[in-house]
């Protein structure tokens, strides 16, 4: 392998890996006494501290439409790192992980509709693969006799946004990754702010200094090298090859929910969650295709 592709690698991998077993600090907070909302707003908030300068700084420059595009990844960047986490701080993992992957049916629409770009034959299979394994995991026929709860409902919506946020990143090339990945922390600061202000959720009332400490920490280095890495890895590998190492977030949340988490899923909901990781890796190889 040359030297120069092992660096994005890695990144990747590590990345990838980050994300796959965030589920775990979330729910060490859970069970300390944060809620989700209270957790990220630490964790987004230390990150809005080191990056709202360069933010500031890089905003100076930007004209309207350039403007357009940072208000659209304020919303959706913000939305899906708010309702991800949340969706894996309280709901089932491999569920919650599942639903989330959905993102290629998103992005295919998306790439259609905004970008112009054309909807080959192998990705238009994998987001039909993607929708019945969403429509298993939310119960198949009996879809409307148990209707699905409100993690379902965050960790569906967040694959969404997250790809319209992809998108908005992808429109822009000329714009700096830094300062849109800093309007995202921002953003997740925001709402997580503006959720705490309407009552929706509280800050802990007796934890101790050290796991406030241990929230800014996480937001600093976890979350940080989680999206870092990513950002950095995808922009210097081949697009393909880089959307099938991010598969792996799905395949670590499968096995360390398996080995320390809760896994409770049926028969029918684990061949839904088989058919998403399949769509995935199709939208992956479909990078390639040209039909």
């Amino acid at each position: 392998m040359p030297h120069s592709s092992r660096g994005p690698l890695l990144a990747l991998i590590a990345s990838s890996t980050l994300w796959g077993a965030i589920w775990l600090p979330l729910k060490f907070f859970g069970d300390a006494g944060f809620s989700s909302v209270a957790l990220l707003f630490v964790a987004y908030g230390s990150l809005t501290l080191i990056g709202l300068p360069l933010l500031m700084r890089h905003a100076r420059q930007w004209r309207r439409p350039e403007w357009s595009v940072i208000a659209l990844v304020f919303l959706f960047g913000g939305y899906a790192n708010v309702a991800f986490n949340t969706s894996m701080m309280y709901g089932n993992v491999v569920r919650s992980m599942a639903l989330f992957y959905t993102l290629p049916v998103w992005a295919l629409l998306g790439a259609y509709f905004f970008l112009g770009e054309a909807v080959t034959r192998w990705r238009a299979l994998a987001a039909l693969f993607a929708v019945v394994g969403a429509w298993l995991i939310l119960g198949g026929v009996n879809i409307f006799v148990s209707p699905p709860g409100w993690m379902d409902f965050l960790a569906l919506t967040s694959g969404f946004a997250y790809a319209m946020n992809n998108l908005c990143f992808r429109a822009t090339p000329s714009l700096a990754i830094a300062p849109k990945i800093a309007t995202m922390f921002f953003s997740g600061a925001f709402f997580t702010a503006l959720l705490l202000f309407c009552g929706v959720e509280s800050l802990p009332q007796h934890a101790p200094l050290s796991l406030w400490l241990l929230a800014g920490a996480f937001g600093l280095c976890w979350i940080l090298l989680a999206n870092v890495g990513t950002q950095w890895g995808v922009t210097h590998m081949e697009a393909g090859r880089a959307a099938v190492i991010i598969v792996l977030e799905l395949v670590i949340a499968v096995i360390t929910s398996f080995f320390w988490g809760d896994t409770h899923l049926s028969i029918i909901e684990w061949c839904g969650a088989a058919l998403i990781l399949v769509a995935a890796l199709m939208e992956a190889r479909g990078e390639f295709s040209t039909e």
